[in-house]
């Protein structure tokens, strides 16, 4: 496609960092972005999770091409070296950039898109596919509309669409009943959330560092609140040794996770019941009783989920897009990236090739892209972005197109 063929613009859905990237890079190439954002600012999924601290330092957190448009207007560039919370990513760099000048005009906050479709065209339908437009079927103050555009950027990211606890993959028995008892990702234990949990019987499901967090929070809430009990669950055999990144990891944060969470478990201060599948969870005397197998754990007032997130792929199913079964990526990403087969250090170089879908100038990017792969890095969605927006302006898609170089094993295995 090219850009001269159309004066309509391209269509960026959400506005967190991959989002405002793309946005840039759209600019550069002459394009107009029309960027849809759900929540009431730029980053509204970062800021849910704004008290966690990052595990990849400034440097691997910014777009550079975002950095020299900033620049323009004096700002400051944080230390590379360092490692930002969420908050501060968003406050120092999502928030300047979505506010630049170049970039608000395109911006609609509160925005929400509910579908994407072609012009007079179902997904069944294939005669001049790809000369028409595509249409955005959007929900804001004020009211539905249709948006059309030209091509579409998915960059909602998969913050608002966490795993189940249930161990097939679907909710376990009860787990909805629960709702309000339960909290997936990684809650804000010392600060709102510090009245849920003060002096409650906490569990904790999940083997990953979203779950390392949320473990250390409690503890450190538990050395206020002396009736506290922490418990984790995870579905490995054992948990004996948590640190699992080299003593030289380049993300030094996430090593001293590791590290603090192994100390607390050779304290005794965290009661793990491993293989954990959890088929039902049900309520006995106002607590919460979870199955698995025979078992049943102790009873507990709250339950953390930090089980990973999943695409939300409902706005796209009037387009062609090619999906893996297992990961819900895109399919030649796929195998790239399966976390069975692969840490992202030994992801190859991927860009738009990767990225693409029968549907012509359809593009997922940023950890949307990932599917249900774990493993994700800013630095990587900075590069698809660079990808996919430069196959637009050539109007093709080429190996060559600056693909998205794998960092080091150090940088993101775990």
């Amino acid at each position: 496609m090219f850009k001269e063929s159309t004066n309509l613009p391209v269509a960026v859905i959400g506005a967190g960092p991959i989002g405002l990237s793309a946005a840039v890079h759209l600019l550069a190439q002459g394009y107009t972005p029309i960027l849809f954002e759900a929540g009431d600012k730029a980053g509204s999924n970062l800021a849910r999770w704004g008290h966690v601290r990052m595990f990849s330092p400034w440097a691997y957190n910014v777009d550079p091409a975002a950095v020299a448009l900033l620049k323009q207007k004096g700002w400051n560039e944080p230390a590379g070296n360092e490692f930002p919370t969420g908050k501060e990513l968003l406050e120092q760099y999502v928030t300047p950039l979505a506010s630049h000048c170049k970039i608000a005009p395109h911006l609609n906050l509160n925005t929400q898109v509910k579908s994407v479709s072609r012009l007079n065209h179902d997904v069944l339908r294939t005669d001049g596919r790809d000369e028409v437009p595509f249409v955005l079927r959007v929900t804001g103050p004020n009211g539905d509309r249709d948006v059309k555009a030209q091509a579409v950027i998915d960059a909602s990211g998969t913050y608002q669409t966490p795993n189940w606890l249930g161990t097939h993959g679907i909710p376990a028995l009860g787990e909805n009943a629960a709702a309000d008892s339960i909290t997936y990702g990684v809650p804000n234990i010392l600060g709102y959330g510090r009245k849920q949990y003060a002096n409650q019987s906490v569990l904790v499901v999940g083997g990953g560092h979203s779950a390392f967090n949320a473990l250390q929070d409690l503890i450190l809430l538990a050395d206020q609140y002396k009736d506290m009990r922490v418990l984790w669950g995870v579905r490995n055999a054992c948990v004996a040794n948590v640190v699992r990144s080299p003593a030289n990891d380049e993300l030094q944060e996430r090593r001293r996770l590791e590290v603090r969470i192994q100390d607390l478990l050779e304290q005794g201060r965290i009661e793990v019941f491993s293989e954990l599948e959890i088929e039902e969870i049900n309520r006995e005397n106002n607590r919460l009783i979870v199955h698995s197998g025979s078992r049943k754990l102790p009873p507990v007032d709250r339950i953390i989920a930090a089980t990973g997130f999943r695409p939300n792929l409902s706005l796209l199913a009037e387009l062609r897009i090619s999906l893996d079964p297992a990961t819900q990526s895109p399919t030649r990403l796929a195998p790239l990236i399966d976390p069975n087969l692969h840490s992202c250090g030994s992801v190859p170089e991927h860009g738009c090739v990767e990225l693409s879908h029968p549907e012509q100038d359809l593009y997922i990017v940023g950890i949307k892209s990932y599917g249900r792969a774990p493993t994700f890095l800013l630095k990587t969605g900075y590069k698809q972005v660079q990808s996919v927006v430069n196959a637009l302006a050539t109007s093709e898609i080429s190996a060559d197109i600056n693909p998205c170089a794998a960092p080091a094993i150090s940088l993101c295995r775990g």
